[in-house]
């Protein structure tokens, strides 16, 4: 199977803003304040407004000022930054080969024959859903 375009770098999420989005994914839109004390990880205040304004500028989030508040809300899924982190993965560490990924997963002992049997019924399920 043909690798997909490489993403740019910018649409990977690094792990503090992962850990944010996540944040917003889960109890969605809030304030800086709301934000930090929802990710419960000690980080200040500027650092969690530092690290949205980031996302905003790479079009992850979405402000609304409320008050004199900014509400940050995702603007991005969880699924659309799970296909972009993927794809950065294989094409850095596997060529852009995705049977380069299954077989590290196997060999790492990550995946079974049981998730590759679920995972045989997902991509027949796909594939009739292009039909």
């Amino acid at each position: 199977m043909a690798a997909s375009p490489r993403k740019r770098s910018g649409e990977v999420l690094t792990p503090l803003e992962l850990e944010i989005m996540q944040v917003l994914w889960d109890g969605g839109a809030g304030s800086v304040a709301d934000v930090q004390a929802r990710l419960n990880s000690g980080h200040a205040y500027t650092t969690i407004q530092t690290m949205l304004n980031i996302l905003l500028t790479k079009q992850k989030v979405t402000r609304v000022q409320e008050g004199r508040a900014f509400h940050y809300q995702a603007a991005v899924t969880r699924e659309g930054a799970v296909g972009a982190t993927l794809s950065d993965l294989v094409g850095r560490m596997f060529g852009g080969s995705g049977e380069a990924l299954l077989m590290a997963l196997i060999n790492e002992r990550q995946i079974d024959a049981g998730d590759i049997a679920r995972a045989a019924k997902l991509l027949e399920a796909k594939d009739q859903e292009k039909t």
